[in-house]
């Protein structure tokens, strides 16, 4: 059943659910869909009606998305040869949560958690009214160094360390059940947390670790705090869904003609993201060692079983090349299948070998799940 964004935000909003976990691929409409709920949960304050009373979306929902990115932007003043600092655009959302992160004390902890996943030595240094940023690599002398312009791997930790830590902040103070107890009463009607693909710049080992720290700081919240999480990372996905007790789970899909739809994932269909990395990292070794034997036909089979089985496709082969999609599903199911001792030995032919290879790269290149790169979302 295809819907609009804003019906699936809706579904997102009566489900009603501690943690919702979403899967989709690049370019789909994650960031989109972050900002109808975020619509849905506080309607715009345009001074028409009764919205001119509405609360500010920052009391109903904290979120993080790529417009929460956006806020940093970079002063360099080439003119000047000025010094580069990473300036935060003021609105009330930047005010409020920087307001905070000083009230409360938080820049330290900032500065330890994003150095935890840059440099240690990587340091951000907060302007006193903390309207700028700026960085620079401690060298152990007493005068503090220039500064740097950080890469933007870097820039986007750093933003998530900010969000990271406000979050933490936030889940301490609202696991206070009585609110005259609390150290700040600026989160009471906060409702929805809505984290749209935290980090995609971390090497594997770092991704792991800050989908372990998000799904602990998750389940120590026992406020009534609900979380919505979407990711076209399938690590980052398989992390979560491992860690997180109390989920759902969901594959959000565009169609052709705009609408969209939000498909529910059960069991084994979640489980399979981290034996996919498994296969396609064996296939890929043997591809570029050029030692391709027999029994990588095995593990491309299943890496599409696996595929289409989390797609939804009723066959595997329906993920073959269209145009060669008879030739190919021969070749997998003979190769694949091979019983007798001189075909389990035989070493594959050039041709054999390109082929692991060719249907590799077209499963990867046109089902996005190891993408990086913007997809346009089309129906795999």
């Amino acid at each position: 059943m295809s819907e609009t964004l804003r019906e699936i935000a809706q579904q997102l909003k009566d489900a009603d659910k501690k943690v919702q976990l979403i899967y989709a691929f690049n370019g789909v409409g994650k960031t989109r869909l972050s900002r109808e709920f975020k619509q849905l949960i506080s309607p715009k304050r345009n001074g028409n009606g009764d919205l001119e009373k509405a609360p500010l979306p920052r009391n109903k929902i904290l979120y993080y998305n790529a417009f929460t990115e956006d806020l940093f932007y970079w002063d360099n003043d080439l003119e000047l040869d000025a010094k580069p600092k990473l300036k935060i655009q003021a609105n009330s959302y930047t005010d409020w949560l920087l307001t905070l992160l000083k009230d409360l004390g938080q820049d330290g902890n900032i500065v330890k958690y994003f150095q935890h996943y840059a440099n240690d030595k990587l340091t951000p240094y907060f302007s006193e009214d903390f309207s700028e940023v700026t960085f620079f690599l401690q060298d152990g002398e007493n005068e503090r160094p220039d500064n740097l312009k950080i890469s933007k791997g870097e820039e986007s930790n750093f933003i998530w360390s900010v969000f990271y830590t406000l979050l933490d902040q936030v889940i301490t103070i609202l696991n206070i059940p009585e609110p005259d107890n609390r150290e700040s009463n600026q989160f009471d009607q906060l409702e929805y947390v809505f984290i749209d693909d935290p980090v995609s710049s971390l090497d594997e080992n770092h991704l792991i670790e800050l989908a372990v720290n998000l799904a602990g700081l998750i389940k120590s919240s026992d406020s009534g705090l609900k979380f919505i999480i979407t990711t076209h990372s399938p690590l980052f996905y398989n992390v979560l869904y491992n860690e997180l007790n109390s989920k759902v789970c969901f594959l959000l899909e565009r169609f052709e003609d705009g609408t969209f739809a939000l498909i529910a994932k059960q069991g084994d269909s979640n489980k399979s993201f981290s034996y996919h990395l498994y296969l396609k990292q064996i296939l890929e070794k043997a591809i570029a060692e050029k030692r391709v034997q027999k029994y990588h036909f095995t593990l491309l089979r299943n890496l599409y079983e696996k595929t289409a089985s989390f797609l939804g496709y009723p066959r595997w082969s329906e993920l073959l090349p269209d145009d060669k999609q008879l030739y190919f599903n021969r070749i997998i199911q003979f190769t694949s299948h091979a019983t007798l001792p001189n075909e389990a030995v035989a070493e594959p032919i050039p041709q054999e070998k390109e082929t692991v290879k060719l249907l590799l790269e077209h499963l990867i290149d046109n089902y996005g799940y190891w993408q990086e790169k913007k997809e346009d979302g089309q129906h795999a």
